[in-house]
């Protein structure tokens, strides 16, 4: 089976995780997740299957609304609720307009240093591994993306926030961030992915559901189509030269290029069949599969 499951993962269960059950259910071979949900988390996980798991690059640059509790007085190691307090603040100043306030600073482009209690690596080796073995590492800060930050609910010491983000933003960070501006510490304390590009949480499946649906036969109507996430591409329309091509990854000499924009385009067959991603040629500024789906 090929195509891409929104599935909504309850928090406790690492994301791999998630991946390696619903492979065991559906009893695909192949399937992937895109953008990790740490297991304390919870919400919408897009897992590929099949050949679905090709796009996993297409789909992550794509933005990302969370819902964020954020517990104000605290700091934890792992800037979120699963850590060690490494830090006990004082909140009798801060209000609702002074977290306001702050909080416009987190607007827009920032620059952000990922925590050691993550998935990048040094020299080969995860960092969280050497989180846990006592070992600090100097993070470059790295820029990211805050289209949206909305002040959802006070209830002093927790405040909640909703996020639209692009990819690479750590919600952890901004928590322990925003608890430094306010100069009383803070964590991320809950965490809910509403959104992940088209996914969204009113319509993720559980995974009770999808077993649920896997017994009655019935859980391909949860597949959404490869392509439905490539939806921000060009489209094109080939002859049967230019399937012969794609099929055999050649050049498509003769494709006409009117009204193709970006890096890449989706190519389908005339009777609609989804063929595959182009990209441009350097040296002939003709355009060539980058992947195939034929």
């Amino acid at each position: 089976m090929d195509g891409i499951l929104n599935i909504n993962k309850p928090a406790g269960k690492t994301s791999f995780g998630v991946v390696a059950l619903v492979k065991r259910l559906t009893a695909e071979r192949h399937a992937g997740h895109a953008g990790t949900l740490d297991p304390d988390a919870s919400g919408v996980l897009p897992v590929c299957l099949g050949k679905a798991t090709r796009v996993v690059e297409f789909l992550m640059d794509n933005k990302k609304t969370y819902r964020a509790g954020i517990e104000l007085g605290k700091a934890t190691d792992t800037y979120d609720g699963s850590g060690k307090v490494v830090y006990q603040g004082d909140t009798s100043n801060i209000d609702i307009k002074k977290v306001e306030r702050v909080l416009e600073a987190f607007r827009g482009n920032i620059e952000q240093t990922p925590p050691m209690y993550s998935a990048l690596k040094h020299q080969g080796q995860p960092l969280y591994q050497l989180a846990r073995a006592g070992v600090s590492i100097e993070r470059k800060s790295r820029p990211v993306t805050i289209f949206r930050l909305e002040l959802v609910t006070w209830q002093p010491p927790l405040v909640t926030l909703e996020i639209e983000c692009s990819k690479g933003t750590y919600i952890r960070s901004l928590a322990n961030d925003l608890g430094e501006a306010l100069g009383c510490g803070a964590y991320l304390k809950s965490l809910i992915r509403s959104r992940y590009g088209i996914f969204n949480i009113e319509e993720a499946i559980s995974l009770a559901q999808l077993e649920e649906e896997v017994k009655g036969g019935n859980w391909q109507q949860y597949l959404n189509p490869i392509d439905s996430v490539l939806q921000d591409m060009s489209a094109v329309k080939v002859d049967e030269g230019g399937e012969a091509a794609i099929r055999t990854g050649n050049l498509l000499k003769n494709m006409a290029q009117d009204n193709i924009e970006g890096k890449y385009c989706r190519a389908y067959s005339r009777d609609g069949r989804f063929l595959g991603i182009l990209t441009r040629d350097k040296d002939s500024g003709n355009w060539r599969p980058k992947k195939v789906f034929i």
